[in-house]
C-alpha cells in the first residue's frame, strides 16, 4: 500500500491509490487533492458536456476524475476533455494515455493558479491541441490553440460572446451557454 501522507510520488505509486470519486492529480509529481468543488464550477462543467454532447463530431467526452497520463510525474484529472476519433487509441483502463484534442479547465478559488500556469504549460509542451480556461465567477473562456508546440491565445469571450473553434469546424459556441 502507498503511503497517503505522502505528497511526493511516481505514476506507479499514484495509479496504486484506491479508486475513488474525489479529484485528485499527479502534478510534477506531487500529489494534489482538491476540495468538492462549488455549485457553480459544476454547474459550468454540465452546461458545457451538454453544449459539447451536442456539437463534437465523434470520438469520446471525458470529465473529471478521469485521468490523462502524460508521464511518469504528471497525470492531472482535466474538468472536461475530448478525444477525436482518431485517438480512441488513447484509452486505457482507468486514465487516457497522451495528449486529448481538447481541454476545458473551469476556475475554482483553489485551483486556478495550477489551471492558468502549471496545467497551461504541461498542456502545452504534452502537444493538445486546443484548451479552453472557463471562469464561472467572471463569466469569460480564454481560448488557446497549439500552434508549433506553442499556445496561441486565440480570444476572451465573456458571457455575450462567441467563438469557433478549430476543432469543431464552422460551430458557433455561445459562451452564455457555458453559465445558463
Amino acid at each position: 500500500m502507498v503511503d497517503m501522507i505522502r505528497t511526493r510520488m511516481t505514476a506507479e505509486e499514484f495509479l496504486a491509490l484506491p479508486e475513488t470519486t474525489a479529484i485528485h492529480e499527479l502534478l510534477d509529481g506531487e500529489v494534489y487533492m482538491a476540495p468538492p468543488p462549488m455549485v457553480e464550477h459544476q454547474s459550468s462543467s454540465m452546461n458545457i458536456i451538454a453544449l459539447l454532447l451536442k456539437i463534437i463530431p465523434g470520438g469520446r467526452l471525458f470529465h473529471a476524475p478521469t485521468g490523462v497520463y502524460f508521464d511518469e510525474a504528471n497525470i492531472p484529472e482535466p474538468d472536461v476533455f475530448w478525444l477525436s476519433a482518431d485517438n480512441l487509441g488513447k484509452i486505457k483502463g482507468r486514465y487516457v494515455e497522451g495528449a486529448p484534442d481538447l481541454i476545458v479547465e473551469i476556475f475554482s478559488n483553489s485551483t486556478a493558479k495550477r489551471d492558468k500556469e502549471d496545467k497551461f504549460h504541461l498542456y502545452e509542451k504534452h502537444g493538445v491541441r486546443e484548451y479552453w480556461m472557463v471562469d464561472p465567477s467572471n463569466q469569460y473562456v480564454e481560448v488557446y490553440l497549439l500552434k508549433d508546440g506553442v499556445f496561441d491565445r486565440t480570444g476572451v469571450h465573456d458571457k455575450s460572446g462567441s467563438f469557433t473553434s478549430s476543432l469543431f469546424g464552422d460551430v458557433v459556441i455561445q459562451v452564455a451557454a457555458f453559465f445558463a
